[in-house]
């Protein structure tokens, strides 16, 4: 072998082990950016620093001697840095109570004889608003009929206006109870106040909070120190990491029973209430361990394709869907557009089930 060959081999066994020597510390550098992003999530720091990472590119540039210019350097540990950025989320997301990486198994949430998450998908129906037992009883004696199990009724509405019909408040929780009770029915009503919550699950088998109230912290933590299952909204503008850590809150409680729904977002489209993100439904399931029903009243706003809409959810692998029922939506106190009166209910829940897309047990 010649001299220039020996040098050869030389300088790529000299290469070889300054690789490994660099991977060596690259592996120490995530597993210190790992450590700092514990303790940031544990102070509540954004992982993301950009004046931390301008020192540190300014300390390297004064350090660098060559062969690299400066903005080579700045590349390389820019990448660096994207790098052990994305390995702190990473790490973050497996520490997530409520994340798949944490529990593979996907979480079954009994409320009475109903399975949510179960192998039978879930029918969720009822009025916008309690308005009075009559209304209430002829929309549960429909869904008795229908085969659903779990009655929704507001009684507590937020509402964009202040002048707008704001629920009955207590009263609409026991009468929902009442209902529930004489049908054999589970029931679920939005909670807007945590100073509520005690009283409410007295009346009510699930507590919903919305969509307005999935950034209402002290709402979250407040039900995650009950043990009543909790059916979780999407925000109006919320992104889906967003919505896990809301769930978050609620888990790091001790309640474990909480289910997710997807209600629509909020775009620029106009021809519907809000935007579906079906795409949030296999997301959803595949980083969480969660439940996950789609309101496809609130998404869309159209009665004409609640059905299609219905059937896109469970094709996506929705666990269940929510929808509004009104035995005279035209003189609904909420909502009067977008409910389905009785006979759409039953058409409804027909085109659903011929689809075969719902799970029956």
């Amino acid at each position: 072998m010649s001299t220039n060959e020996n040098s050869l081999e030389l300088l790529r066994e000299q290469l070889d082990a300054t690789n490994l020597q660099l991977l060596e510390l690259l592996s120490q550098r995530a597993e210190l950016a790992g450590q700092l992003g514990k303790l940031k999530e544990a102070q509540g720091v954004p992982d993301f620093d950009p004046v931390r990472e301008q020192q540190m590119l300014d300390k390297l540039i004064a350090a660098n001697r060559g062969p690299f210019d400066d903005a080579t350097i700045r590349q390389l540990f820019k990448n660096i840095f994207k790098a052990s950025l994305n390995y702190q989320k990473e790490e973050h997301k497996k520490h997530l109570i409520v994340s798949r990486k944490n529990q593979p198994d996907s979480t079954v949430i009994k409320v009475k004889d109903t399975l949510v998450g179960g192998k039978a998908s879930v029918m969720v129906a009822g009025p916008c608003s309690v308005e009075s037992y009559q209304q209430t009883r002829e929309v549960g004696e429909a869904l008795k009929v229908a085969g659903v199990p779990i009655l929704r009724g507001g009684a507590f509405k937020p509402r964009t206006s202040p002048y707008d019909f704001q629920g009955l408040g207590i009263e609409g929780l026991q009468i929902l109870k009442r209902v529930g009770d004489e049908l054999g029915l589970a029931t679920i009503s939005e909670i807007v106040d945590p100073r509520h919550l005690e009283e409410a699950i007295q009346y009510i088998d699930i507590i919903q909070i919305g969509a307005r109230n999935m950034h209402n912290f002290e709402l979250l933590k407040a039900a995650g120190e009950t043990r009543t299952p909790i059916l979780l909204k999407r925000g109006l503008a919320a992104t889906m990491e967003e919505f896990l850590h809301a769930a978050e809150y609620i888990v790091s409680r001790g309640n474990t029973q909480v289910m997710l729904i997807e209600r629509g977002i909020r775009t620029y489209e106009k021809w519907t209430r809000n935007t579906l993100d079906i795409s949030a439904v296999p997301i959803l399931k595949k980083e969480s361990h969660l439940p996950v029903l789609v309101d496809v009243t609130h998404s869309t706003g159209r009665k004409d394709i609640l059905a299609p809409c219905a059937k896109a959810a469970l094709a996506a692998g929705a666990d269940g869907i929510m929808v509004e029922v009104h035995p005279n939506p035209a003189v609904a106190l909420s909502d009067a557009q977008q409910q389905l009166n009785i006979p759409e209910f039953h058409n409804f829940m027909s085109e659903v089930k011929e689809s075969g897309l719902f799970k029956v047990k």
